[in-house]
């Protein structure tokens, strides 16, 4: 039941966290992502199977990353922090919507006052993660485009070695004393300045 309870919330934080990316990037000029038929809904085309097995089991995980071609960019770098902030974005935006819903809407039902909390807490989770400058994650693509070219260059030729350190994160359960703390403030956050 509470696997059921949680599969719209998490549905809802994957799918528009990566059709965020792709349609950013089509606004932008590439259309590696239409192409590949991620400017869709459709759940199948957004999950990767073991890291949505891990966020409805550990309550953090991955989606399938949306193919981007920056060389379709009219500018590269500033273009690529823009694909690569656009899905944590709107989880965050989701997140605000969702509790304005729990706080301000008269919800009698239990189940879908759960329902709410679980896709307020996934978009939060998934946000604050993906912020991280660990490979694959969005944030090192923001680092990376923040860089010099030399050293951005150094960076992506090195880059599978930060993957061993998110690995590393994860296998040891560091992942979740770091997403934690910063998972439950934004979280307080959202809900207080809500109020």
């Amino acid at each position: 039941m509470e696997y059921i309870i949680s599969l719209p919330g998490l549905l809802i934080a994957i799918i528009f966290h990566e059709l965020a990316h792709g349609l950013t990037a089509y606004w932008l000029g590439d259309p590696t992502a239409k192409n590949a038929g991620r400017l869709t809904l459709n759940p199948i085309k957004h999950i990767d199977p073991m890291g949505f097995m891990f966020m409805l089991i550990f309550r953090f995980g991955w989606a399938k990353a949306v193919p981007i071609n920056p060389s379709y960019f009219k500018n590269r770098k500033r273009d690529t922090i823009l694909v690569s902030i656009a899905g944590v974005t709107t989880n965050f935006v989701i997140a605000v919507i969702t509790g304005a819903i729990l706080v301000h809407a008269p919800i009698r039902n239990e189940i879908v006052a759960q329902m709410l909390v679980i896709t307020l807490w996934y978009n939060i989770m998934l946000g604050v993660f993906n912020l991280m400058p660990f490979p694959p994650l969005d944030g090192s693509k923001v680092v990376a485009s923040l860089l010099p070219v030399k050293i951005e260059y150094l960076f992506y030729k090195y880059e599978k070695y930060f993957y061993l350190i998110l690995i590393f994160l994860i296998a040891t359960r560091g992942i979740q004393r770091i997403l934690g703390p910063l998972v439950d403030f934004v979280y307080s956050l959202i809900i207080n300045l809500l109020i």
